[in-house]
């Protein structure tokens, strides 16, 4: 990491809100977690008192088998930014280029210029048709699938001609898959491609922000660079036992996705009254308030009760909030909030 880089960092802004009287729309996390969770992580605590078994091997084998690959390719991580920073830091060295989608999550930018490289902004509708010659000059591209915050998931065959084309040019293609778990979209994990890493977080799917669990897919010489740069002990007892459980619930991830995909595109017909709605595949909406001014959306909503996402602080918006999507009762009092009727 390059020290005049982190001199010169800010913090990125995020969604959450801490004030557990406002219902929170502004962090796209699952309101429902997989039964037996709590117990499972009550569980981990007397083996909590020794130190983790490194190697994960329940944990990685149920990742594996969640995202459709060999155990041996998963790197169990402390969150989805982990494995960004641990991928990006084997990728990239001072003066490097990186190509970063735009409007997309802030901190992959961030990220980059931590390793001293500079990133290149492309935006998310493009970088997908982005050629070998132009790929050469960049150590790294980034994809966000669902993009965060527009919502597209990338046509998976787009997706694996771009990984070739990454191959081709030498170029890492780093693959955010945070909010995939939400959708039937098949994972670039099983690309299975020597330049590819695939970046997961439990973070989303099973509503558990604070575990910080999820892990790093990847293949060849790569996959081996990044075993061995992870730190030791990267995944807590709790964090590995209720992970593992989590990953194994297909039928809470089937259930949460039909109630998404239902809930989101109700919510999206009832706001699209009075904004302009981006279609997504992901756990929340894009709006465009038009010519309303965000601040004053932001705070007749926070006035109502409800946290929404301030979406101008994602590079290329200026007009725009990002609403989660929840259960049926929550997004209820989110359309009372932006004022219209559920």
């Amino acid at each position: 990491m390059d020290p005049d880089a982190i001199r010169t960092a800010e913090r990125v802004p995020h969604g959450g809100e801490p004030d557990r009287e406002i219902l929170d729309f502004s962090a796209n996390t699952n309101p429902e977690t997989p039964e037996g969770a709590e117990a499972v992580y009550r569980d981990a605590f007397e083996a909590s008192r020794r130190y983790p078994d490194d190697a994960s091997p329940d944990y990685r084998a149920a990742a594996a088998r969640f995202v459709g690959c060999d155990p041996e390719r998963v790197i169990p991580t402390p969150g989805g930014l982990a494995a960004i920073r641990l991928a990006m830091e084997r990728a990239l060295e001072p003066g490097d280029s990186a190509l970063v989608s735009y409007p997309s999550f802030g901190e992959y930018a961030r990220e980059v210029r931590l390793q001293g490289a500079t990133p290149v902004f492309v935006r998310v509708d493009d970088i997908l048709d982005i050629g070998t010659d132009a790929l050469a000059d960049c150590a790294l591209a980034v994809v966000c699938t669902p993009n965060n915050p527009t919502g597209e998931a990338a046509d998976p065959d787009a997706l694996a001609a771009f990984a070739t084309r990454c191959g081709e040019a030498g170029t890492t293609l780093l693959v955010d898959e945070a909010f995939l778990g939400f959708t039937d979209v098949p994972s670039a994990a099983g690309l299975d491609r020597e330049n590819v890493v695939v970046a997961r977080s439990l973070t989303k799917l099973f509503g558990l922000p604070g575990l910080r669990a999820g892990f790093a897919v990847a293949s060849g010489d790569l996959r081996a660079d990044l075993e061995t740069a992870r730190r030791t002990w990267s995944l807590g007892t709790p964090a590995a036992r209720v992970g593992a459980h989590c990953l194994r619930q297909d039928e809470f991830v089937q259930e949460t996705r039909a109630r998404v995909a239902r809930e989101r595109e109700r919510i999206r017909e009832a706001l699209s009254v009075r904004f302009e709605v981006a279609p997504s595949d992901a756990p929340y909406l894009l709006c465009d308030v038009g010519d309303r001014c965000v601040s004053d959306v932001l705070e007749r909503a926070r006035d109502s009760g409800v946290a929404i996402r301030d979406a101008t602080t994602f590079r290329g918006l200026d007009s725009h909030v990002r609403v989660a999507i929840k259960d049926r009762a929550a997004n209820d009092r989110l359309l009372e909030a932006l004022g219209r009727p559920p």
